[in-house]
């Protein structure tokens, strides 16, 4: 097996299950019980999220443990109560759909899916309460430029502070993409609000986290027993958390380690798509994109059969967003970027993993060349083997041949 959907699902890595298993079994008491094992599993709880807190520049006490990225993001945005929240049109569906549920407006991206600063800057009114802008983007890997996004928002509320407007105006980000790959600090990034995910990390589902700066309330959204100061009501997910802390560790040590190879592996595989006989169009901005990223489309072939060929060789990747996709749904994002129909019907996101090297990378990408030239063929597009002509589709559908 070739698995090249990395950003919709990572196995669990040996070293968290290891480090997850005795809360299955030996040490599996609820740590809001009296006695000692129970107590000595709270302290666990505590230890894990602090180690958890640290490897994005915070501290326990600022995190939130949820079930996962959408709950964090719905929690979120409580935050935001009366006020307007400003979105990018990429977001991921979780952003998108509970924004609905407030007063909402999308910030449009350029074509390399990047935010243009001056359509931030305009679009902030004194109603706005929330910007929402993920790290890195789940389709395109794009990577948003934080800092700048934070220094808008620091002097939003100069300006307001300055004029006696009492609203407050906070920064959210989902950096679910992003851990395995960026150096996190939501202090040095200006950061109010982090969504964090630990199955995009080598974790286990079902766990995720949010940062909380100091000082921002929020609502609940799950009522229960209290637990994690009555903001996410339930019996902790200690395995969960053990296994989240162990592989947010673990990614932290390796990041620059991972860039370089997935980097190389990067290269490998575009060398190879090229080699197609529809030239490939390659998405987002090369260079703001994390290095295990390769969306791609071919143009005038339809992606899903791509991928029922490809499944057929033991090549895995993805259309898109794995919430988007299995509904057949047109990817909202390349939407966003101004992709025509043809370019939309023919994108495949191919995300490079642990699993992955230099042999299987190529061999991936001579496969996909073989699947495009094959249905390129059947499609009418190519004449026959010896043809060396490429083709192109341009945005108005039409066809061209170089």
């Amino acid at each position: 097996m070739i698995y090249l959907d990395y950003a919709a699902a990572t196995p669990v890595s040996e070293k968290v299950f290891s480090a997850m298993e005795p809360f299955f079994s030996s040490e599996f008491f609820n740590p809001s019980a009296p006695y000692l094992p129970a107590k000595k599993v709270r302290e666990i709880f505590e230890q894990s999220k602090s180690e958890l807190a640290h490897t994005i520049g915070a501290k326990a006490a600022d995190l939130i443990i949820t079930s996962g990225a959408t709950e964090s993001i719905n929690l979120a945005f409580t935050a935001a109560k009366n006020g307007e929240i400003l979105y990018l049109a990429t977001e991921h569906a979780a952003v998108k759909e509970t924004a609905k549920k407030y007063n909402h407006k999308e910030i449009p991206v350029g074509k390399n899916g990047l935010i243009n600063i001056a359509d931030l800057k305009k679009a902030i009114n004194d109603n706005v309460t929330m910007v929402s802008v993920s790290l890195a983007n789940n389709e395109l890997g794009v990577i948003q430029p934080m800092a700048e996004i934070a220094e808008i928002i620091r002097e939003e509320r100069q300006r307001r502070l300055a004029c006696g407007n009492k609203t407050p105006l906070y920064l959210h980000s989902d950096a679910s993409q992003a851990m395995s790959l960026i150096d996190i600090s939501v202090a040095r990034m200006g950061i109010d609000l982090l969504t964090i995910n630990s199955a995009k990390i080598y974790g286990p589902k079902g766990i995720g986290a949010l940062y909380v700066s100091r000082g921002i309330k929020l609502q609940p959204i799950i009522y229960g027993g209290g637990q994690e100061g009555g903001l996410r009501s339930g019996t902790e997910n200690v395995a969960g958390l053990v296994g989240f802390a162990t592989a947010s560790k673990i990614a932290k040590e390796h990041l620059n380690g991972n860039r370089k190879k997935y980097e190389k592996l990067s290269e490998i595989l575009r060398t190879e798509l090229k080699n197609a006989m529809i030239e490939p169009l390659f998405f987002g901005s090369k260079k703001h994109q994390l290095a295990n990223f390769c969306p791609v489309s071919f143009p005038g072939v339809d992606a899903e059969r791509l991928i029922f060929k490809l499944e057929e060789k033991n090549v895995y990747v993805s259309t898109g967003a794995a919430c988007a996709a299995s509904k057949g749904e047109k990817s909202h994002t390349l939407m966003a970027i101004g992709l025509s129909d043809a370019e939309i019907a023919g994108s495949i996101r191919i995300s490079m993993g642990a699993q992955n090297d230099e042999k299987q990378i190529r061999k991936a990408g001579r496969l996909i060349v073989d699947a495009v030239n094959e249905e390129a063929r059947r499609l009418g597009l190519l004449k026959d083997d010896n043809q060396v002509r490429r083709l192109s589709i341009l945005k108005d559908g039409q066809k061209k041949t170089r």
